[in-house]
């Protein structure tokens, strides 16, 4: 006989007892902690939106939705068909979803219809990590990424632009007006009474409607430049008078949204921010700007981290598009809680391929920062 293996591999052979879904995964599983987690919340908020109502399929257990939500976010899984996917491939997602498969879009629409419930649950979920000393907040990583928003940016337009086709839409305007009275006559003599003599062509009505949406879209931009002005702690004169740079856009179809560089070009999106721990892989903290680059991201997300997690970040990891002087100052200031926080913030990048050879031996350059 040949070598024999330990232990015996036999892919066909049927579980002779039925298995035991505790024995998938070990008890110090981060899986489990996420089940004791959500077994002790209140989700009663989700069961009063099915109610009485007996048509159709019956939902699936809100819980076990909640878990596969929760556990998902911690470990990076947001997608609903991502989801789906780990719950066939997947020990712990299948242990919590003890057996059940819902598809993905049952998962999304779960997560549509609990959204609200479903915010406070994960902000529970943290603060019950910590308070339960299974997480204690040191140092934490922080990033960002642009996403898009539901706006082309195509529909965004200049400061400038702006006042070149207001100029433009206003002399188009007094020509359609001068033409609306040229044929007053021929359309009171071809409509009759039942229509009214002073009645705009639709072409006038179009631009009107434009201009006016161009002159609401100036204001909105000089509103966000004044506010920019006081937010810099300048002058109520300087504030007063600010104006926006001919540059600067305003979209049609999400004002709030902006233009800024992503992974695949420039996109019509927002920033969004996250901070998260090493240990449990948990975001500590999320926040989406409006700002297109990280330079002034570091003070707001302390305090989102501190307000969504309850402690101060001992430590923090940042890339060089956080690196700015008011940042490390900041971090070198301490906070209501009286403690500074080490950073490791990137100074610069480094291109792809690119082999740096190490710092050479002896003192620091005069023009060496710390």
């Amino acid at each position: 006989m040949g070598k024999s293996y330990r232990p015996p591999y036999l892919p066909d052979q049927e579980f002779l007892l039925p298995p035991s879904l505790r024995d998938w995964v070990p008890d110090d599983h981060l899986a489990y902690f996420v089940s004791d987690v959500v077994d002790n919340l209140d989700l009663s908020a989700m069961d009063a939106v099915y109610g009485d109502e007996q048509r159709g399929q019956p939902p699936y257990d809100p819980r076990m939705m909640t878990k596969l939500l929760v556990y998902g976010s911690c470990v990076g899984v947001f997608s609903s068909r991502r989801i789906q996917q780990r719950l066939i491939e997947d020990i712990a997602f299948r242990v919590l979803a003890a057996g059940n498969a819902p598809n993905f879009r049952t998962i999304s629409d779960f997560r549509k219809i609990h959204l609200a419930t479903l915010e406070g649950l994960f902000e529970q979920t943290l603060r019950i990590a910590l308070e339960a000393g299974a997480m204690k907040l040191g140092r934490v990583a922080l990033d960002g990424t642009k996403v898009k928003a539901n706006a082309s940016k195509h529909k965004a337009m200049s400061y400038d632009r702006m006042k070149e086709k207001e100029q433009q839409i206003r002399a188009e305007v007094r020509e359609l007006l001068a033409q609306a009275e040229a044929i007053d006559a021929e359309e009171d003599a071809q409509y009759g009474a039942d229509r009214r003599g002073d009645e705009l062509p639709k072409e006038l009505q179009r631009r009107e409607t434009r201009l006016k949406k161009i002159r609401e879209a100036k204001r909105a931009l000089e509103e966000r430049a004044r506010d920019q002005a006081a937010a810099e702690g300048k002058p109520a004169e300087a504030v007063k008078q600010a104006k926006p740079a001919d540059k600067d856009q305003f979209n049609f179809t999400d004002p709030e949204s902006r233009i800024m560089k992503g992974g695949d070009g420039f996109v019509q999106g927002y920033n969004a921010q996250a901070a998260v721990e090493p240990a449990l892989q948990l975001i500590v903290g999320q926040s989406v700007t409006a700002a297109a680059n990280d330079k002034e991201q570091v003070e707001p997300m302390v305090q989102v981290i501190e307000q969504q997690s309850g402690q101060r970040p001992a430590g923090l990891l940042a890339d060089s598009g956080y690196c700015s002087e008011k940042n490390l100052e900041h971090l070198e200031t301490a906070g209501a809680s009286g403690s500074k926080i080490d950073a490791y913030i990137a100074t610069g990048k480094q291109k792809h391929g690119e082999h740096r050879l190490p710092c050479p031996p002896g003192p620091l350059p005069k023009n060496a920062r710390g």
